[in-house]
């Protein structure tokens, strides 16, 4: 693991532009590499962040990208909730990302065998892999410090043969998902987390710095062998003592 990375940006508007250019490097050396690029998505303000800035960049080309979700809401793509349904309507109409590049959940199946269901459609992207290692995963954060739908204290915490886990329970609604567990999003090449706006600096800082207890799940994403980043911005690391970096708006990440 090459270190994490703390990055802080004056607001989410400056940061945005600089997640699209890190995505867009990282899928170039992919490419380079092993001829693909494959992307983790997660929701939340990732969805409009991507959605807009992706689209700008200059001749960017999607059409040898895999795109996976780290985690999902077991509801129909038409609602309101489905991670894939806003970036279906947001950001997949605006890219050459071809329909067999996207793994989506099957929402017909009880939660158990769409966690199963889509496993295997991991594992058949990834056939050379008993974990797919995907180049890179976007992550966000709750307030509670959740990450993907490992929430803190849930048995899910401590899953180390799934690759992807089903949960009834999810303290946040909608109660039914799927989610990737930490046995494979800790062996991603690169995974960053985005985070923004003040309501987020306490959990920050204890995610960051740590504190009493035991780790919230967002400090237990550790990349054995790939590199962490977290963007974030002004308000989000008003709490923050460690040393974090500011760069140039002309930074390369």
């Amino acid at each position: 693991m090459s270190g994490r990375r703390v990055v802080v940006f004056p607001s989410a508007a400056e940061l945005g532009p600089a997640l699209a250019h890190l995505v867009a490097s990282r899928a170039d050396k992919a490419l380079l590499d092993h001829g693909r690029f494959s992307l983790g998505l997660s929701g939340g303000s990732l969805v409009s962040m991507l959605s807009k800035e992706l689209p700008a960049l200059p001749d960017l080309d999607c059409s040898h990208w895999l795109a996976g979700f780290c985690d999902e809401r077991l509801v129909p793509f038409n609602d309101g909730e489905s991670t894939y349904g806003l970036y279906k309507n947001q950001l997949f109409s605006k890219i050459n990302i071809p329909d067999s590049g996207i793994l989506a959940i099957d929402p017909s199946l009880s939660v158990q065998e769409c966690a199963e269901d889509y496993a295997r459609k991991l594992k058949e992207a990834f056939p050379k892999e008993d974990i797919p290692v995907f180049d890179l995963l976007l992550l966000g954060m709750g307030p509670d410090g959740h990450t993907c739908s490992l929430f803190p204290d849930h048995p899910l915490l401590e899953e180390t043969q799934k690759i992807v886990a089903p949960i009834g329970d999810s303290p946040k609604p909608p109660p039914q998902r799927v989610t990737m567990t930490f046995p494979m999003v800790n062996l991603a090449r690169c995974v960053v987390f985005v985070s923004t706006g003040g309501s987020k600096a306490p959990v920050l800082k204890q995610v960051l710095e740590g504190g009493e207890g035991p780790a919230l799940p967002a400090a237990r994403v550790v990349p054995s062998h790939g590199e962490l980043f977290w963007l974030i911005d002004e308000p989000a690391a008003a709490s923050l003592t460690l040393q974090v970096e500011r760069p140039g708006s002309a930074a390369k990440l």
